[in-house]
């Protein structure tokens, strides 16, 4: 069996699993449009468009949003 490129939704800070909510969104670009040359095409065409910007950040905080519930919201019970 195969190793999985995501073993865990679980992070130990914040940071670490917004870094994972954006990891997630670029794996799905990624699925979604396998060629890389047609993803460098398309880049200027939204890079620089404010729809197509608060669209992206709003994947990554919807990926972020399921992370942080798998996580607990980082709290710690003692």
């Amino acid at each position: 069996m195969q190793d999985s490129w995501l073993p865990t939704l679980i992070t130990e800070t914040p940071e670490q699993g917004f870094k994972l909510a954006l990891l997630l969104s670029r794996k799905a670009v990624g699925k979604i449009q396998p060629d890389g040359n047609i993803r460098k095409m398309l880049r200027p065409g939204y890079s620089s468009n404010a729809d197509s910007l608060t669209m992206a950040s709003q994947v990554v905080a919807i990926h972020f949003q399921t992370i942080a519930a798998a996580n607990n919201y980082w709290t710690v019970t003692k």
